[in-house]
């Protein structure tokens, strides 16, 4: 059975969307398209060097 007193205590309320905001634009990371530039980037500076 669930324990309603123990999974209260384990509760953490969710972020307000604000927060959520911050948190998730505050976080760099990298996607396909920041990989996809620097392979591009690669590419024309093995270019150049030719």
């Amino acid at each position: 059975m669930i324990n309603f007193e123990e999974e209260i205590k384990k509760f953490h309320p969710s972020l307000e969307v604000e927060e959520a905001e911050d948190a998730i634009y505050n976080n760099d990371l990298t996607d396909m398209v920041d990989i996809m530039i620097a392979m591009l980037r690669e590419e024309e500076d093995e270019d150049d060097n030719e």
